[in-house]
């Protein structure tokens, strides 16, 4: 492998975990039009198709996954009792969404990836301005939940409204290699209530299941560029824990922002190259 192609994939698997662990998207949401860009527009990567893109994303994430939930694990960030649930719906949407995966061409991902990352960016910009909804709040099912500066959050949600939003998340996890974060920190946020902090880490606990789930599936399709995959690891690995140790010290408005504004041209850029 040329030293340029080392450096490229190392510089997008560090990105990747930074954006993703930061505001709990996962990094998929970065690395899979990347590698698309990188292995049919430029050439740079040899055997890069769509689902390989998809399925090698997934198997990065996986480890930014693991990373970012040891580590937010330390704040008390992550709500396992909660989070158990979820992945009853996390982990065969992931599945399914990998078998999906195989319907696409290269122009049909650019264009259906283009309007998914437009949609989380809307999603991101309503986020804040929508208050949360207390449609799925419920006595029964309130419980409290102590973060790592001691203060006591109550919330909850019905187990099966939660296994539903977990497996659309899912699908969309193994469909386009995202992880399942980018649908579920808002949906914990403005549906269950979650506190963004906690709904975070929650997050990145869900996408490493997620992304087990549906790298196993790209696994057993073949859609899974190794080569990549372990340059992409160890970058992911610690861009991950940088991005939590961000997600503590900056302002979580602006980073969303830019990211938001990043994510649309972006999305915008993948429908006119598809057309």
């Amino acid at each position: 492998m040329m030293t340029m192609e080392f450096i490229l994939l190392a510089v997008t698997g560090m990105i990747a975990a930074i954006v993703g662990s930061l505001i709990g998207l996962g990094g998929g949401i970065v690395i899979v039009p990347i590698l698309i860009f990188l292995g049919t527009e430029l050439s740079v990567l040899d055997g890069i198709t769509p689902q390989v893109a998809v399925g090698t994303s997934s198997l990065v994430l996986v480890f930014i996954g693991l990373s970012s939930v040891i580590s937010y694990n330390k704040s008390k960030q992550v709500d396992w009792s909660n989070g158990k649930y979820l992945l009853f719906g996390i982990i065969p949407g992931a599945m399914l969404g990998s078998y999906t995966s195989s319907l696409f061409t290269v122009d049909s991902l650019k264009l259906y990836f283009g309007l998914f990352i437009i949609l989380i960016s809307f999603i991101l910009l309503i986020r804040d301005k929508i208050k949360p909804l207390k449609i799925f709040q419920n006595e029964k099912y309130i419980k409290p939940h102590t973060d790592g500066t001691g203060k006591v959050h109550y919330y909850g949600f019905p187990p099966y409204i939660g296994v539903t939003g977990s497996l659309l998340a899912g699908f969309t996890a193994g469909l386009f290699g995202v992880g399942g974060g980018a649908l579920m920190t808002p949906i914990m946020i403005i549906l269950f209530l979650m506190p963004p902090s906690i709904a975070v880490g929650t997050s990145m606990f869900l996408v490493l299941f997620g992304s087990i789930s549906s790298a196993t599936g790209h696994l057993l399709q073949g859609n899974i560029h190794f080569l990549y995959a372990v340059i992409l690891i160890p970058a992911a690995y610690f861009g991950a824990k940088l991005g939590v140790k961000l997600n503590r010290s900056l302002d979580s408005n602006t980073v969303v922002f830019i990211l938001r504004m990043v994510l649309l041209l972006l999305g915008i850029y993948m429908i006119i190259d598809s057309l």
